[in-house]
């Protein structure tokens, strides 16, 4: 209850770690079927919600309740008022994995206890952009309408369930990833990549032209547009779609690879609390490279190719490796440590890098599954130990004696 990015940080590593050992338990049935689990939701489903409206958004509550009010010149609410839409959020989850086992009630009650919290916390939010006196509100501000996005979102994924509607489902969660998570993502590292790296790297300039934020936005836009349209209209997408949207697709990569090398990634390679930061973001773009290429690859069979390895490019490679360099960041900084990355944290970080290789490519493997269980080991060794050495800080005092 000392900050709030401890309180919000704690829930999300609660949740992270229950998502990944539940689904790494999941697939080990599926490669060694010794069990035989109940369920009353598809476990993909199931993966795919937690692990894309899950523990992110409970991240950005440690994350836009530290930074948001500095960027917005408010004062910092006090953790225990947080608490209670917090522990919505981490029992919401908890009950919706418990649900997929038990019935399908408990699982829509976990998801609207999820969508109360969250609703919760995004109107205290939005009260400290409104009430703000700062000139420069847009980046607080679309971080506010990405979360009011995500309680849409769930409340769509509830109905998409009762309704017996799982495809529909899993076009929610998509959705919810480019219309919520991603603009999140977004506005933070178009304010703060610059300034991260123009502080360590005097000679790389502070550039982030508006129009840089609003190609991401807009880009994420287009492809839930296409995702809802390719949804509601027909299964197979016209061969045509499927060259125009893997055009736009690689059009949007390049343009984040070469944000990545203006922003300094070359010279952030010899830092590596910044390197990681910066191979996030090499990611997205990469990610819409592979996005892009599958559809293209798939134009003579007139179906995308390398199932979803290019999507967990996207959710494995940059959100994952942004949320590992972005947490470590804030936890040391806020927490009276040394702003670096250590061995651990270095090797752990690179592991990472490993799983999401081998997930992308896991189509490849003779066994698909197998290539799938390996790649979720490996990101089971490398959050496993740094949720709980970070938990380990949440719950103690700051070393150097400073409250927070």
């Amino acid at each position: 209850m000392w900050a709030p990015h401890r309180l919000g940080f704690a829930a999300a590593h609660a949740v992270l770690l229950a998502a990944t050992l539940w689904w790494l338990w999941v697939l080990t049935l599926r490669v060694w079927p010794w069990a035989v689990p109940a369920w009353h939701l598809p476990p993909t489903v199931v993966h795919a919600a937690i692990m894309v409206m899950g523990f992110m958004p409970l991240f950005v509550v440690g994350f836009q309740f530290t930074a948001g009010p500095k960027w917005l010149g408010m004062p910092p609410p006090e953790a225990h008022t947080l608490l209670a839409p917090v522990v919505w959020q981490v029992a919401g989850w908890a009950v919706w994995l418990v649900g997929t086992h038990l019935a399908l009630l408990w699982a829509v009650g976990g998801l609207l206890l999820v969508a109360a919290g969250q609703a919760w916390i995004t109107a205290r939010f939005t009260a400290l952009v409104w009430r703000s006196p700062a000139y420069d509100r847009w980046h607080a501000g679309i971080i506010a309408v990405a979360g009011w996005s995500g309680v849409i979102h769930l409340l769509g994924l509830v109905l998409a369930l009762v309704s017996d509607a799982v495809p529909l489902a899993l076009v929610w969660v998509r959705s919810a990833l480019w219309l919520s998570v991603l603009p999140i993502f977004a506005a933070a590292l178009h304010r703060l990549v610059p300034f991260f790296t123009s502080n360590v790297l005097p000679m790389v300039e502070v550039w982030r032209p508006w129009w840089v934020l609003i190609v991401l936005l807009l880009a994420a836009g287009v492809e839930a547009g296409l995702d809802w349209g390719h949804a509601l209209t027909t299964d197979t997408a016209p061969r045509a779609l499927m060259l125009v949207r893997g055009l736009f697709e690689l059009v949007v990569g390049a343009v984040v690879i070469w944000l990545a090398l203006v922003w300094g990634l070359v010279q952030a390679m010899s830092i590596r609390l910044l390197a990681m930061l910066h191979l996030g973001v090499l990611w997205l773009g990469l990610a819409f490279c592979l996005l892009g290429a599958t559809q293209l690859l798939g134009l003579r069979t007139g179906v995308p190719v390398l199932g979803l390895g290019a999507w967990h490019a996207l959710t494995m490679g940059f959100f994952g490796s942004i949320l590992y360099a972005m947490v470590t960041r804030v936890s040391c900084g806020h927490g009276g440590r040394k702003l670096l990355a250590d061995e651990a944290t270095w090797w752990g970080f690179w592991i990472l890098q490993l799983a999401v290789v081998l997930r992308v490519g896991s189509a490849l493997w003779p066994v698909e599954s197998v290539g799938v269980w390996v790649a979720a080991l490996l990101w089971t060794a490398a959050v496993l130990p740094w949720s709980a050495r970070l938990l380990s800080w949440y719950g103690r005092p700051r070393p150097d004696g400073r409250p927070g």
